[in-house]
């Protein structure tokens, strides 16, 4: 890394700390950090490198310049460097269209965003697990259903509400078994991971695929409309994916968010790391108090 410079900015809108923009033979490049106990281990960023490369051409994605495993001898970092890609962070276009009512630019954005998740959708695996090597072997997940995963990482929630968040999570199990397909997840496919073009409202980069897995077909649809909820956006996030992949677009948006209270469980139970976690946290509560999938984040 003798020609990356040696001050580092780090990158807008992560919570990690571990993604800086930099500079690589003169062109800016984006340096991703993986501390030597990241839990999957010295290979992380192969792995990562791995995905990049499965789904190039497919999506607009960067390219990889540089990858280093980390070293637990000697505490060096593992590292990726990507290419840095041209666009706007997808949350804070949400956001501007939302302040403007702009109805139609959301349907398009949506419409753009929810491309994204029918491609990967359509990206089969053989079955469901994370990815453990740089061949993108399929580990296995830990055994039990939603509710299993509530009880475990939810324990310290009052009873009421782990009871109540336990019996939505036994039913969004049996919405997410009628979809046995297993596809390439992304897994953290919100807007604020998806750059955007300004104008046109195209994606032009998906970024951070560090939690890739093999998974549930709604799994990214159910993040992409997790926090934004615009009912414009929602229309063209769904019209986009039945264009592709058919179905209801009721159960469909019943399946995203059945497949999405996963995610929204893990963030949870890191409530007070972040605003993300916390704000999950809160989302999550909603849910359990409504005992409805589709309950809003509490007002602010």
């Amino acid at each position: 890394m003798s020609d990356l410079e040696p001050v580092l900015r780090p990158l807008d809108g992560g919570h990690s700390g571990r993604t800086f923009v930099g500079e690589v033979g003169g062109e800016r490049a984006v340096v991703r950090l993986y501390p030597p106990d990241d839990p999957r281990g010295a290979t992380a960023p192969e792995v990562d490198q791995a995905v990049l490369r499965l789904v190039r051409g497919l999506l607009p994605v960067p390219d990889v310049l540089e990858v280093r495993r980390s070293d637990a001898a000697t505490g060096r970092p593992g590292l990726l460097v990507t290419s840095w890609l041209p666009g706007e962070r997808g949350d804070l276009v949400v956001a501007r269209l939302s302040a403007t009512g702009d109805t139609d630019g959301l349907i398009r954005l949506g419409a753009s965003t929810g491309a994204v998740a029918a491609a990967l959708a359509g990206m089969p695996m053989l079955r469901p697990g994370p990815f453990v090597d740089a061949e993108l072997t399929v580990g296995d997940f830990p055994d039990g259903g939603l509710d299993v995963w509530v009880a475990s990482r939810l324990a310290r929630w009052p009873e009421p509400e782990l009871t109540a968040l336990g019996e939505v999570a036994r039913r969004a199990q049996d919405l997410l078994d009628t979809e046995r397909r297993t596809c390439l997840v992304h897994s953290d496919l919100n807007p604020k991971n998806l750059l955007v073009d300004p104008i046109t409202l195209e994606v032009t980069g998906v970024l951070d695929w560090e939690f890739a897995h093999a998974g549930h077909p709604w799994t990214d649809l159910g993040n992409l409309l997790r926090f934004e909820r615009e009912p414009a956006y929602v229309a063209g996030v769904l019209g986009a994916w039945t264009t592709r992949h058919g179905g209801a677009l009721d159960t469909l948006l019943d399946g995203a968010r059945a497949a999405d209270l996963w995610a929204l469980v893990d963030l949870a139970a890191r409530a007070g790391d972040n605003p993300v976690a916390d704000r999950a946290a809160g989302l999550l509560r909603s849910v359990a108090r409504t005992g409805e999938l589709h309950a809003g984040p509490p007002a602010s």
